[in-house]
């Protein structure tokens, strides 16, 4: 009888591991190239399925292609994704449901949305966690506690995150953290799945 539990046990985990290969297989990917190197992030479409579908649009339309990392704080974040090199904003699309009650952290090398102090005010720009940042995450559902929508996480290119979190900054057109050296974002494409 032992054996025949043992036998159930070792099928319902090899089962289960099999699932969990399939489903993470399921996510796409993308490669986000730029003048600092390349960043491949895996995004969590069953957990934040309104959030990578949104993504997704502004990477197929190519809304990507020319903007720049504007804000870069060491040991914080590196936010990009809405704003051209002389500093113009790119008219986005509606603003989305921010998704941060999904259960994902934001921790070191995730990708997340950025927004207003509104809770779901996000549209194109996003920000890659340059550490652990706990305080970002879903607490409460008032303004100050609801958290920032975790979509993602980079699989390949940490090297590159880091080159560009420790980029010199200094204030421009009022706004404070700037790169001092224009860092672009060449393009945002999706790696298709073999």
């Amino acid at each position: 009888m032992s054996e025949r539990i043992y036998a159930f046990f070792l099928l319902f985990f090899f089962t289960a591991s099999l699932f969990l290969v399939s489903a993470g297989a399921d996510n796409p990917e993308v490669i986000m190239k730029t003048t600092k190197g390349d960043i491949t992030i895996e995004l969590y479409k069953d957990k934040a399925p309104i959030t990578v579908k949104n993504f997704l649009s502004y990477v197929d339309e190519k809304f990507y292609e020319g903007t720049i990392f504007h804000r870069v704080i060491k040991d914080f974040m590196i936010q990009g994704g809405g704003l051209t090199p002389d500093f113009k904003e790119k008219p986005g699309k509606p603003p989305i449901k921010n998704e941060a009650t999904n259960g994902l952290r934001n921790k070191r090398g995730t990708i997340a949305m950025a927004r207003t102090q509104v809770i779901d005010s996000a549209t194109s720009q996003f920000f890659i966690n340059h550490v652990d940042n706990p305080f970002l995450d879903h607490k409460s559902k008032t303004p100050q506690g609801f958290g920032y929508a975790v979509f993602g996480k980079v699989i390949k290119g940490m090297d590159v995150v880091d080159a560009i979190a420790n980029t010199k900054t200094m204030n421009r057109a009022g706004m404070a953290d700037v790169p001092r050296e224009t860092i672009k974002i060449i393009s945002v494409s999706r790696i298709e799945s073999k």
